[in-house]
């Protein structure tokens, strides 16, 4: 039987004067350096340009940032940043939202694909798909050493006492979604080398975001809320931002199999 785990590990790995390491930054800095390496794979196997690969990156990097610091602005404190506007560009303050991230994703991949006659929005966000599911694990654990997005109290023998926040044993809740959104990952890298890249477009974009926002909906209700509007809520901002996502992955699920059953 597990006994509760004692958090208390610092969210620094070092610090040179003024300059931090964080294992946050790493973390999120090592998605990206996946995630390329990822499509590197990816775009030689399929006979893409580099250049081509080159510059998804770049888009990829600023519709993330871009997208999870709005998200967090607008979605959960649009009162103080809509009075405080420059409170926006300061990133360092922390503050980031995955479901903005995923907007700023779906975003730069749009763009990207009207640059890119030859690969369209689904054909793309396809393929991105398998390296975005590694990229919430990484970030997740980001904000496990960071004691930050953690659950209600529990009695369970795995509970966490994040000793930044309070004595109270609590549910991992950072864990949970960083071990589902590993396994994600193996099961869209498992179909994507199943059938060899050759799926109807939207099939692994689809498994992606009803696995990745079908689970954010369900382990919300073992989290704290991260505002205070949340109060009093039947279903949180989290899981009201994940339901039409998951509705999206069902369709295009749906309409991929359509298509390989009429083709």
């Amino acid at each position: 039987m597990l006994a509760t785990i004692t958090w208390s590990i610092s969210p620094e790995i070092f610090a040179l004067g003024p300059i931090s390491i964080r294992w946050y930054g790493l973390l999120f800095a090592s998605s990206f350096i996946l995630g390329f390496k990822i499509m590197e794979w990816v775009y030689k196997k399929e006979n893409r340009p580099m250049d081509d690969l080159n510059d998804l990156i770049w888009f990829m990097i600023l519709g993330t940032v871009i997208g999870a610091r709005l998200g967090h602005c607008l979605f959960y404190n649009p009162d103080f940043y809509l009075s405080n506007p420059i409170e926006i560009l300061k990133v360092w303050k922390g503050g980031l939202a995955s479901h903005g991230a995923a907007v700023g994703i779906f975003t730069a991949i749009y763009f990207y694909s009207k640059k890119k006659k030859k690969q369209s929005f689904l054909w793309v966000a396809d393929r991105v798909a398998i390296g975005v599911a590694l990229a919430g694990f990484l970030i997740r654990m980001g904000n496990l050493f960071n004691s930050e997005i953690i659950g209600h109290p529990t009695d369970l023998p795995w509970g966490f006492i994040f000793t930044s926040v309070d004595n109270i044993p609590r549910h991992p809740a950072q864990l949970y979604e960083a071990l589902f959104y590993l396994l994600s990952f193996v099961i869209i890298f498992h179909q994507y080398k199943k059938y060899d890249g050759k799926f109807k477009d939207g099939y692994l974009f689809g498994i992606f975001l009803l696995l990745i926002f079908g689970f954010r909906f369900f382990v919300e209700f073992f989290k704290e809320n991260q505002t205070y509007f949340e109060e009093g809520m039947i279903l949180n901002m989290g899981q009201l931002l994940s339901i039409p996502l998951v509705i999206a992955g069902i369709y295009f699920i749906y309409n991929a199999k359509k298509k390989e059953a009429n083709s």
